[in-house]
């Protein structure tokens, strides 16, 4: 499968600017799982630049519609 790297930048709501995968969601998608972590692009802005990607936060921001 090819790359859409420059189709996913435009969409890509990431605030982390040093972000090397940045646009290449398989390898951030991946990344953020060996971490533990949901990639910043499944918060709200106001919660995604924050940083706190973890499960717990992801709950805790969407909480209210479950």
């Amino acid at each position: 499968m090819e790359c859409k790297k420059e189709r996913n930048l435009k969409i890509c709501t990431c605030t982390y600017e040093p972000c090397d995968k940045k646009g290449i969601c398989c390898e951030c998608i991946a990344y953020h799982r060996r971490m533990g972590e949901l990639p910043g692009c499944l918060f709200p802005p106001e919660v995604e630049r924050t940083y706190d990607r973890s499960i717990k936060n992801f709950v805790r921001t969407y909480r209210h519609l479950l």
